[in-house]
């Protein structure tokens, strides 16, 4: 039963991982973070309120202690939030890039500019 725990969680990783790193930011993905975290919520929410349902599922599947599914459990929303991270500082260094070459495009000085006032200044 272990394993099987092992590869879901590997499983998880890799699926989340792929999902969230392929396209960019729309209705579909956004819903799909919103459904995440509600599960989250609720899943906490009766975890501390009935601890001992956590440690029975950690035991259904095969873990010792509620405390080590809460570890995986972070460790895959670690992952998960890594790499949403990646794919954001991906998409916000493109549009700093092309802001940059739309500034030096729109701010070049013309010969005619030049021969006008004599110097690059503006």
């Amino acid at each position: 039963m272990q394993i099987l725990v092992q590869l879901v969680l590997v499983l998880a990783v890799v699926g989340m991982s792929v999902a969230l790193m392929r396209g960019g930011i729309n209705a579909r993905h956004l819903a799909i973070r919103r459904i995440f975290l509600m599960v989250f919520a609720l899943v906490a929410a009766l975890s501390v309120v009935f601890p001992e349902l956590l440690t029975r599922l950690a035991r259904l599947l095969g873990i010792g202690r509620g405390t080590d599914l809460v570890l995986y459990a972070l460790i895959v929303s670690f992952l998960v939030y890594m790499a949403t991270s990646f794919q954001r500082f991906r998409h916000m260094e493109s549009t700093v890039t092309q802001l940059a070459r739309r500034i030096a495009i729109d701010e070049v000085v013309t010969p005619e500019e030049f021969a006008e006032h004599g110097t690059i200044d503006r």
